[in-house]
């Protein structure tokens, strides 16, 4: 066999490797509730690849919102959630149930406020667009600006919105078009359909 066969082989073996791997981490909602350690998966969620993706819960009270978020969380391969204020953390059933065990494999943190865990991703990330969901009156179309990674999203309190500081602190503020009587989306709603408008236009 030839180098450049050779060369080529072992790029195929490396391929059906790494895609053998992928698809064993491929786990539907019963695999995810008994979580990693009886999967035999503990640290594996480590080699995944995540994307330069954050999140921060800005004083986000329904427990099955927090828990849907850890799971659109895990479903974009987010770095990391940020907890913060009045958010409850895991471990709390509510949260474990909605998010069907992803609290396992996605990276959080709680910090007290908001404004707090936005200063601290700064010192640590360079270039890091800070984006907020939110209606205000410099809101823009989120199908119309341009995100670039590394990116952080912000959801707030589902009747008080991003707070004040929270929103000056952001880099842009975008918002969903809303064509019937009702004002504004549910959280989850809104930040997934941002977040695949972000992983769009970064593919």
């Amino acid at each position: 066999m030839t180098q450049s066969r050779l060369l080529v082989k072992k790029v195929e073996l490396r391929f059906i490797k790494i895609y053998n791997f992928a698809m064993k981490l491929k786990l539907n909602a019963d695999q995810l509730r008994k979580g990693p350690t009886s999967l035999k998966l503990r640290g594996m969620n480590k080699k995944l690849k995540k994307q330069n993706i954050y999140i921060i819960l800005d004083n986000v009270l329904d427990t099955y919102n927090i828990g849907s978020i850890f799971r659109l969380a895990d479903a974009v391969a987010a770095k990391k959630i940020y907890l913060c204020g009045a958010t409850e953390t895991p471990p709390n059933h509510r949260i474990k149930k909605a998010s069907i065990n992803t609290t396992e494999w996605v990276d959080w943190e709680y910090c007290a406020s908001a404004s707090e865990a936005i200063s601290n991703l700064k010192l640590k990330i360079s270039n890091l667009q800070v984006i907020s969901v939110e209606q205000t009156s410099k809101s823009v179309l989120y199908d119309k600006f341009e995100y670039k990674l590394p990116v952080c999203l912000v959801v707030g309190n589902e009747s008080t919105g991003v707070s004040k500081e929270v929103l000056d602190a952001s880099d842009a503020i975008v918002e969903l078009p809303m064509f019937g009587v009702n004002k504004s989306l549910n959280v989850i709603v809104s930040l997934g359909i941002v977040l695949y408008e972000v992983l769009e236009k970064n593919n």
